[in-house]
C-alpha cells in the first residue's frame, strides 16, 4: 500500500508538453464528437479511481451543472500542492498544464492506474474553455482557474478544513471551438460510472444531473458477482456465478463466469477499469483456457470420446462459448494499449498469465463442483451437435444458391454498379413494398431485397435453425460478408444496408428483429457504420398543388397549426405499399431528399443486455422495462 506521505510534488513526473492537444484532440480523446466529450469526464473520474485503487478514495461525485459544466469530486488525498523541485510551480498546476505529468509515472505513488495513457487531467484542461480546481489538503482549501490549458490565476488558499478532510474537485466547461456538441448525456455517463462501481467493490459513485433533475448512486459491495447478475438478469441462467480472484505480485485478476440458455457469447474484458471492447491478450488467454479446461473435463467425465494417440472428439471455442457470459477484470502495473482510446490490450506476457490462472482455478472449481460442471458440459455438447447440424445446413444453402445467377438470391434486384463504395441495398418486408421499391430505385446504385414470411427472432433460435431459414440465408448471401468467425468485411457488396419498413408498430418490430440479427451476427457492420434505417413519412399533407410529407404526429400538429390546413387534406400512409413509386423515391430513397438514420452502438455491454431483455425468452424483465418506459412510447392505436 502507498503511504500518505509519499504522494507529494516529487511524485509528479513529466514526460512532454501540452502544445499538441488542441491541434490534434482526436489523438488524445478519440474524437471531438459525443464520445470525445464524455471522455473528458472519464479522464477526471479515472484519476479519482486511481486513488480508490491505491486505497485512499471511497466516494466519487459527478455533477452535470445547469451552466453546461461538469464537476467531479472525490475524497482522496488531494493532488499535491507543494512546489515541484524541477519546475518551480505547484505540483497541481504542473499536472494540469503538462502532458504526461502525474503520479502514475512514479511507481511508488500508483502501482496500478487507469488514465488514458496518463494524459488525463491535462488534456481535459487543454480542451476546456474554463477549468476550476479545488484541492483539500493539509487542512487548507486550494483554488486555481485555467482557460484552454493556461493558468488564469495562481494557486491560492481560500479556506480551511479539518486535516482529515481531503480530496480533489474539478469543474470544467468543454470548449465549443473543439467539440461538435458540449451537452453532456446522462445515459452515457450512467453506463460508464455503473461499470466503474461494479469493478471496484465498495466504491460509492453518485451521478447528479441538475439540468434534468436526475440522480443515481452506484454502490456494489458484491463487485463482479453483482455485475454478472445484472447483465444476465433477462436470461435463463444455468448455475450460480463461478467466481475466482488471484493476486500475484502487483497483478490482480478477477473472473466471473455464468452460462445461460441463450446461443450468444458475451465476454467483457476490463484492464485497470478500462473497458477493452476490442479484447486483447487477456481475452485471448481467457478463451484458450476455457476451451482447454472444458475439453479436458468433457473427456475425463466421458462426454467426449478419447481416440488413439491423444486424438478424438473435441469441442471448438464456439461450442464452449455458446451461452457464456464472462467478465474478466485485470489490474496490472504497466498496461500497453493499442490505440489512444484504450480498446485493446497488447501486453504479450498477459496471455500466458491469464491462461495459467484461469486453467488452474476453473479446473479446481469443476473438480469441487461436479454438478455444475455436468450442467455446463451438457449445454456445450448440445452446442457442438447444433454446430454440426448448422454446418450441414450451410452446405445445403450453398448448394441451393449455386443454381441461382451468380450465387445470389433469386428475389434480389441487384444494382448494376459493381464497386461497393457508392452502392446500397434496401431490405424490405414483403413483395408489395418490394415491388414499389424496385420501381422507385436508382438501378445503378440501389439493390432491393424483399424478405418474405415472418422475420425470425434470432435471439430465441439456435444457429442451425437460423441458417436454415430462407430469408436469413438470402440476407447473408446478398450482403456477402459471411457471419461469425467467417465474417470478412472486405467482401461487403454494398456500402449502405438500409432497413426499410412501414412507419407503424409492425414496421418497428421488423426493424428490431433485423437489428437483432445484425447485432448478434454481423456487429462489425454496425461498428463500421454500414447499417441504416429508412424513415418513411407517416402522413402526406396536400396544400394546393404541393405535397408536404410529415414524419411524426408532433410534426403533423405543428404543420397543421402553421398552415391552417384541415384534417381533410391529410393522408396517413398505412404502409410502404400504399405509396406510388415516385412518392417512395422522393421521400425515402432519393439520396438528396430522403431521411435515413445511421445505427451505431454507444455501449456494447448495455446493447447486449437490452437486446437480451427485449428479444429473449425471459418475460418478467421485459414487462418491467415496458412498465418503466411506457410513458415515453409512441403508441400506434
Amino acid at each position: 500500500m502507498v503511504s500518505q506521505t509519499s504522494y507529494n510534488a516529487e511524485s509528479i513526473k513529466v514526460l512532454e508538453g501540452l502544445d499538441a492537444v488542441r491541434k490534434r484532440p482526436s489523438m488524445y480523446i478519440g474524437s471531438t464528437g459525443k464520445e470525445g466529450l464524455h471522455h473528458l469526464v472519464y479522464e477526471v473520474v479515472d484519476n479519482s479511481v486511481d486513488e480508490a485503487l491505491a486505497g485512499f478514495c471511497k466516494k466519487i461525485k459527478v455533477f452535470l451543472n445547469k451552466d453546461g459544466s461538469a464537476t467531479i469530486e472525490d475524497d482522496g488525498r488531494g493532488i499535491p500542492v507543494d512546489i515541484h523541485p524541477q519546475y518551480k510551480v505547484p505540483a497541481s498546476e504542473l499536472a494540469l498544464t503538462k502532458l504526461h505529468a502525474g503520479g502514475k509515472f512514479d511507481k511508488k505513488t500508483y502501482v496500478i492506474s487507469g488514465g488514458l495513457h496518463g494524459v488525463g487531467i491535462s488534456v481535459v484542461n487543454a480542451l476546456s474553455k474554463k477549468l476550476v480546481i479545488e484541492i483539500k489538503r493539509d487542512g487548507k482549501i486550494h483554488h486555481q482557474e485555467f482557460s484552454r490549458g493556461v493558468p488564469k490565476t495562481k494557486l491560492k488558499v481560500i479556506g480551511k478544513v479539518d486535516k482529515e478532510d481531503m480530496g480533489t474537485k474539478v469543474t470544467f466547461w468543454p470548449d465549443e471551438e473543439i467539440f461538435s456538441t458540449v451537452v453532456f448525456d446522462y445515459g452515457f455517463l450512467e453506463t460508464r460510472l455503473r461499470e466503474v462501481a461494479f469493478l471496484n467493490a465498495g466504491l460509492r459513485i453518485n451521478l447528479n444531473d441538475d439540468v434534468k433533475d436526475k440522480k443515481e448512486e452506484f454502490f456494489y459491495s458484491g463487485g463482479l458477482i453483482e455485475f454478472i447478475k445484472w447483465i444476465n438478469k433477462s436470461k435463463e441462467i444455468l448455475h450460480k456465478p463461478i467466481y475466482f480472484k488471484r493476486e500475484i505480485k502487483d497483478t490482480l485478476i478477477e473472473v466471473v463466469i455464468q452460462y445461460n440458455n441463450s446461443y450468444r457469447e458475451s465476454i467483457f474484458g476490463f484492464v485497470n477499469t478500462i473497458n477493452t471492447v476490442e479484447g486483447g491478450t487477456h481475452v485471448s488467454g481467457l478463451r484458450t483456457a476455457l476451451t482447454r479446461v472444458i475439453n479436458d473435463y468433457a473427456k475425463k467425465s466421458g462426454g467426449l470420446k478419447n481416440g488413439k494417440n491423444g486424438k478424438g472428439e473435441s469441442l471448438t471455442g464456439d461450442d464452449v462459448r455458446e451461452g457464456l457470459t464472462v467478465i474478466l477484470n485485470l489490474k496490472i502495473p504497466e498496461p500497453q494499449f493499442e490505440g489512444q482510446t484504450k480498446t485493446k490490450l497488447g501486453n504479450s506476457e498477459v496471455k500466458g498469465f491469464v491462461d495459467s490462472i484461469v486453467t488452474q482455478a476453473l479446473s479446481e472449481f469443476f473438480e469441487e463442483n461436479p454438478s455444475i460442471a455436468k450442467k455446463i458440459i451438457s449445454k456445450i455438447l448440445d452446442a457442438a451437435k447444433a454446430r454440426l447440424a448448422a454446418k450441414r445446413a450451410k452446405e445445403l444453402v450453398r448448394r441451393k444458391n449455386a443454381f441461382s445467377f451468380g450465387g445470389l438470391p433469386g428475389k434480389l434486384a441487384d444494382c448494376s454498379r459493381k464497386k461497393s463504395e457508392d452502392t446500397e441495398i434496401y431490405i424490405v418486408e414483403g413483395d408489395s413494398a418490394g415491388g414499389s421499391a424496385k420501381q422507385a430505385r436508382n438501378k445503378e446504385i440501389q439493390a432491393i431485397l424483399p424478405l418474405r414470411g415472418k422475420i425470425l427472432n434470432v435471439e430465441k433460435a439456435s444457429p442451425s435453425k437460423i441458417l436454415s431459414v430462407e430469408h436469413i440465408a438470402d440476407l447473408i448471401t446478398a450482403i456477402g460478408t459471411g457471419v461469425g468467425e467467417q465474417f470478412d468485411i472486405g467482401k461487403l457488396r454494398y456500402n449502405k444496408i438500409v432497413i426499410m419498413a412501414d412507419a407503424d408498430v409492425d414496421g418497428e418490430h421488423i426493424k428490431t428483429l433485423l437489428l437483432t440479427f445484425f447485432f448478434r451476427f454481423m456487429p462489425k457492420l454496425i461498428e463500421n457504420g454500414n447499417i441504416f434505417v429508412a424513415l418513411p413519412p407517416l402522413y402526406r399533407l396536400r396544400k394546393g398543388q404541393k405535397d408536404i410529407y410529415v414524419y411524426t404526429d408532433e410534426e403533423l400538429k405543428k404543420v397543421i397549426e402553421k398552415s391552417g390546413s384541415t384534417g381533410g387534406n391529410v393522408t396517413r400512409f398505412k404502409g410502404l405499399g400504399e405509396m406510388s413509386s415516385s412518392q417512395l423515391w422522393e421521400t425515402t430513397m432519393n439520396p438528396k431528399t430522403r431521411k435515413i438514420k445511421k445505427i451505431f452502438i454507444e455501449d456494447a455491454l448495455e446493447a447486449d443486455r437490452v437486446f437480451s431483455m427485449l428479444m429473449g425468452s425471459e418475460v418478467s424483465s421485459r414487462k418491467e422495462f415496458i412498465s418503466e418506459n411506457a410513458r415515453e412510447a409512441n403508441l400506434d392505436i
